[in-house]
Order: structure tokens, then C-alpha cells, then sequence
């Protein structure tokens, strides 16, 4: 790949990034606000997760920033790794949180979560977009042979099966007024947070 090549891949990437930032602050805000005035611990968690992916979206953004500069890379390798391995300790917080309080409420300790329109448009949309997102982003690190673009994707496109797990208990909640859908939603999300939150803790896949 030529230089010239290579620059405009990174670009790309940039602009891939930004767009998820952006995003993916749309989803924590309007997750979060929709969560806690309908009590539901689904939505409170996609939210919170949505804050986890920024980190991870604006650490990349700013690894291929300082590549298409032409800064060394010894410059950002470490704090890309120390990055990666705090929101993954974030994360799997964030599902031992989940846990305790789905079973709260399954429990009948805790209210039951009311209907919320604005989460259930926000995580359609979501599980409709961020596919589209993932895919375009890991046909980007492959060309460019990035292991942190490519995990990163992979969180993407994880956020789709989030969004759709979301949506399910939502609806379910809303239509049928099966509350507990809600919950055990939350707790179908449990694995994948592990699965991601430890993965950095792993030794390292990024290139």
C-alpha cells in the first residue's frame, strides 16, 4: 500500500470514528435519561455501556490521528493499552452492577420498569445502524492491519445484538406487560460485557 493509500484509509477511519463518538453519546444520554425515568435497568446499562464505547471509540480516533501525523508509534501504543484495559475494568463493573440489580427487581425488590417509547426508538435505530458501522470499520482495519480499529469494530458490531437484546425486553415490557423481560434482558448482556471487559486484560491483540 502507498503512502498516499494508507493516508486515506486513516482518513476514512477518522471520520468512522467520529461518527461513533458522536453517536454513541446520543445513546448514553438518551439511554441513561430513558432508563431512569421508566426504572429500567436494561436501558441504564446500554447507556452506561454506550460511555464505555466512547472511551473506546475517542482512544482510537486519537491512535489513527496521531498515525496519519506521522508521530512515532511508541507515542500512543501504551496509553491505547492502558485505555483499553480501564474500560474493560469499567465494564465489567458495570455487569456485576447489572447483576445485583436484575435480580433486585426480579425479586420484587425494586419497581417495575414502565413503558419508555424514547429507549425503544433509540435501540431500533441503533440495532439497525451500528452493523453497518462495524463492518465498514473492520474492512478498514484490515486494510490498514490495525488491531485496535479492529477490536473496536468488533465492539461496534457487538452493539447491534446489545440494541436488539434492549429492544426485545422493552417491547415485551410494553406490549405484553411482562416486566420481567426487562431484567432478564439486562442480564443476557452480562456475558458479553465480561467477555469484553477482560479481553484487554488479555495478552495483546492489537497491532
Amino acid at each position: 500500500m502507498s503512502g498516499e493509500a494508507r493516508r486515506r484509509w486513516l482518513r476514512q477511519g477518522v471520520r468512522l470514528e467520529a461518527l461513533t463518538v458522536g453517536w454513541n453519546v446520543v445513546e448514553c444520554v438518551v439511554g441513561i435519561v430513558s432508563g431512569v425515568v421508566a426504572g429500567s435497568v436494561a436501558l441504564i446499562g446500554f447507556g452506561f455501556d454506550a460511555l464505555i464505547e466512547t472511551t473506546s471509540a475517542i482512544v482510537v480516533l486519537w491512535r489513527l490521528r496521531v498515525e496519519l501525523t506521522s508521530a512515532p508509534a511508541a507515542d500512543f501504543a501504551g496509553v491505547e493499552r492502558r485505555a483499553a484495559r480501564t474500560s474493560g475494568a469499567l465494564l465489567v463493573l458495570l455487569a456485576a452492577t447489572i447483576v445485583v440489580e436484575s435480580f433486585r427487581r426480579l425479586l420484587g425488590a425494586g419497581a417495575r420498569p414502565e413503558e419508555s417509547a424514547a429507549g425503544m426508538a433509540l435501540t431500533a435505530v441503533s440495532a439497525a445502524a451500528m452493523p453497518l458501522l462495524g463492518w465498514s470499520k473492520l474492512r478498514l482495519a484490515r486494510r490498514l492491519d490495525s488491531g485496535a480499529l479492529r477490536i473496536e469494530a468488533e465492539q461496534t458490531i457487538a452493539c447491534a445484538w446489545f440494541s436488539l437484546t434492549t429492544l426485545a425486553g422493552l417491547a415485551l415490557n410494553a406490549r405484553l406487560g411482562w416486566w420481567w423481560a426487562d431484567p432478564l434482558a439486562a442480564l443476557a448482556l452480562v456475558p458479553w460485557m465480561l467477555r469484553e471487559g477482560i479481553e484487554p486484560w488479555r495478552p495483546a491483540r492489537m497491532a
